[in-house]
């Protein structure tokens, strides 16, 4: 109901073509896998990027191209993406050599690890293009939305045959593929006997930008028996405060961390929850999103705080906690977890003992740990002092684990992108590479 101009039969067909055993190598795609009887990781990331991006942007691509159809659309579309680190690979590996599109990535330079650069700079594809961006994602992110409502930039564009789109979680089509793993989870529970139909359970979500979380409580929305919402943050916790006070205050010290695609000071997508408990009135959103526009800040209601506090949990991690839970997690469990997912756990264990809740809960493991090796590798004890791809063998030998296939190779491939520009230079950039 979500996506009523697409038939059942279109849907069914675009699920079976993004999520075939050639792109997702999971026994079950996105599986749950239980540390004790009541902990529950969401694996995210078995899919062609390794990262859970996977799930929206291997069917995206679909979603698009047949709306241009539907819609007799005749000009092409380019795909701008701001990425801190994971979208922008999955992006570029749904769109990449896509009929009728070209798609642009822009990262932070230094604000991802060298295995998430390298999968992006090293990108096949007649249609795709790379940059770095000086600055943190906040500016790149920024640049990107000031593109989209630029009214020269979109008529330049259209004067060479395109329209702009977005890959980035603003894009709805980016949020409801991911309320469908939030559901397979509640399944597996039952299947697995943590749970019985219609038992309550927790979800923990290491957020950033505020969408696998968002699509989260669209899922208990929809009947799913979640009782809590756990929102994990790193040293960038402007949305723990924002959930313990009611007051968004983008105003201060933004940290680069090892968790970086969580290294986020405006998080998009929580918008649309305020949206949602203003009971759909844009007049609420509106004003708050202009006072965080030319304040850096904004405070919600009374009501819309109380209701928050109803559904959501949120804490933060710092480096060094994050740290300590991957060995935790290592040594206690024999099982690997990357920077994020690290943080997710943390938040989860300061919320169990806060609350003394022992619901079972399924933290969502966004990343594979040989995204972030070197950091990994430093939390069990293993200082290698440099960065490079090598550390993919090292951590494998170490845990005796392998290396996902993604990932496998990637040294051995050239880089084609090594531009870095200051994000006023973005415009230009993009509309030479439209007329290319």
């Amino acid at each position: 109901k979500y996506l009523t101009d697409y038939s059942g039969e279109e849907l069914l067909e675009y699920s079976r073509k993004a999520y075939s055993e050639n792109k997702f190598t999971a026994n079950g795609t996105a599986p749950v896998r239980m540390l004790d009887s009541s902990i529950g990781v969401l694996e995210l990331w078995h899919g062609p990027t390794c990262a859970f991006k996977d799930f929206a942007l291997q069917i995206l691509p679909y979603l698009l191209t047949s709306a241009l159809k539907k819609l007799g659309e005749t000009r092409k579309v380019c795909i701008l993406v701001a990425t801190s680190g994971d979208t922008g690979k999955a992006a570029l590996e749904g769109f990449a050599d896509v009929e009728g599109t070209k798609i642009a990535v822009f990262f932070p330079k230094d604000g991802v690890s060298r295995i998430q650069e390298l999968q992006m700079t090293t990108q096949a594809g007649g249609n795709v293009y790379v940059s770095s961006v000086y600055g943190n994602f906040d500016n790149v992110q920024t640049a990107i939305k000031e593109i989209f409502s630029d009214d020269n930039m979109r008529k330049s564009a259209g004067e060479n045959g395109y329209f702009f789109s977005s890959a980035n979680s603003i894009n709805w089509g980016r949020a409801v593929p991911q309320i469908v793993y939030y559901v397979s989870a509640y399944c597996d529970l039952i299947n697995n006997g943590t749970i019985k139909a219609g038992e309550g359970f927790n979800v923990c979500v290491p957020t950033g930008n505020f969408g696998n979380i968002l699509a989260a409580y669209y899922a208990r929305e929809m009947g799913v028996p979640i009782s809590k919402l756990i929102c994990a943050s790193n040293s960038n916790n402007v949305l723990t405060e924002f959930f313990n006070t009611g007051r968004y205050d983008a105003n201060r010290q933004f940290y680069n961390t090892i968790s970086p695609a969580m290294d986020i000071l405006v998080s998009s997508n929580l918008e649309r929850l305020i949206f949602h408990l203003s009971g759909n009135d844009d007049r609420n959103v509106t004003r708050y999103m202009s006072k965080l526009k030319f304040d850096g800040a904004y405070t919600v209601s009374n009501q819309i705080k109380e209701r928050i506090s109803e559904l959501f949990y949120a804490d933060y991690s710092t480096d060094a906690e994050a740290m300590k839970t991957i060995s935790d997690i290592y040594n206690g469990y024999s099982y690997l977890i990357d920077t994020h997912t690290a943080v997710g756990v943390n938040a989860y264990k300061k919320y169990r003992e806060a609350a003394g809740d022992n619901k079972p809960v399924v933290i969502a493991s966004t990343a594979s740990p040989f995204k972030f090796a070197e950091s990994v590798l430093a939390a069990l004890g293993i200082d290698v002092g440099y960065k490079g791809i090598e550390l993919l063998e090292i951590l494998s030998k170490t845990t005796d684990s392998p290396i996902p296939q993604p990932l496998a190779g990637l040294g051995n491939i050239p880089e084609r992108f090594k531009d870095a520009y200051n994000r006023d230079d973005l415009p230009d950039v993009i509309m030479r590479f439209l007329r290319q």
